[in-house]
């Protein structure tokens, strides 16, 4: 009988625990617990870490999971490396749903770099309009640049003090090409910081920085071990050895 972990927090892991619901298939879906009102899911959920590799590995054994998707975001990479090591440690097989990566298109004007350290290092020392479209949890090395004025978009509001003066907007994605357009220039966006997560949920504010000319400093997606990796929950479907009515 399968019993499948998802390890969720974004919209194609979603779309998978309602395919899951559909099928019957038995399976938990589990949030990080990063954010503080997580959209509903057909299937039971739990919140928060499993404690390291070895209370993933605890919870794999004590729950009878059978099977274990991750379909965490790209730049997860501690959960991710520890589902590897989890699954290998228990001999659960694992299965990443992993949308891929965005690729540069002509017009865009990106400065790709390893890390958020050398995105901070590749912002100017000039004053400029940057909107940081990182998450709240990659941009305390940005107040080493505290010249810029900083444009935020969190889920949920911050619960404490930023690192730096930024005017923060609160909303839920996905967002289109035309209010990204908007936001920016409004805003009067002139640089934006982004992590390359592939998929269409997020790409409109890349979108909208092609249209407007943007530099787009472009963080590359963490090194992570070797593992079976697919990008629709179709796919995942028939690697659990079930059919689905979504397309790929």
């Amino acid at each position: 009988m399968t019993r499948a972990l998802i390890l969720g927090g974004t919209a194609d892991a979603s779309l998978l625990a309602a395919e899951l619901a559909r099928a019957g298939i038995e399976a938990v879906y589990s949030y990080g617990g990063r954010t503080r009102a997580p959209a509903d899911q057909p299937l039971p959920t739990r919140i928060g870490g499993f404690g390291g590799v070895s209370g993933l590995a605890d919870y794999i054994h004590r729950e009878g999971i059978t099977h274990v998707i991750d379909a965490t975001h790209p730049f997860a990479a501690e959960m991710s490396r520890n589902a590897v090591a989890a699954c290998a440690e228990t001999g659960t097989p694992l299965v990443a749903l992993e949308r891929a990566p965005w690729n540069k298109m002509h017009g865009d004007h990106w400065i790709e770099v390893a890390d958020v350290n050398a995105a901070v290092a590749a912002l100017p020392e000039s004053p400029a309009k940057v909107f940081l479209a990182i998450g709240r949890q990659h941009i305390a090395p940005f107040a080493a640049k505290p010249q810029h004025a900083y444009t935020l978009r969190f889920v949920d509001p911050p619960e404490a003090p930023l690192p730096f003066a930024a005017d923060v907007i609160v909303s839920r994605g996905p967002f289109t090409l035309d209010a990204e357009l908007t936001m920016m220039q409004a805003g009067g966006i002139a640089r934006i910081v982004a992590r390359n997560s592939g998929g269409d949920g997020a790409r409109a504010k890349i979108d909208a920085a092609r249209e407007l000319g943007l530099p787009v400093v472009m963080i590359s997606r963490p090194e992570l071990p070797e593992r079976q990796r697919v990008e629709s929950a179709a796919e995942v479907m028939h690697w659990l050895g079930h059919r689905t009515c979504l397309g790929a």
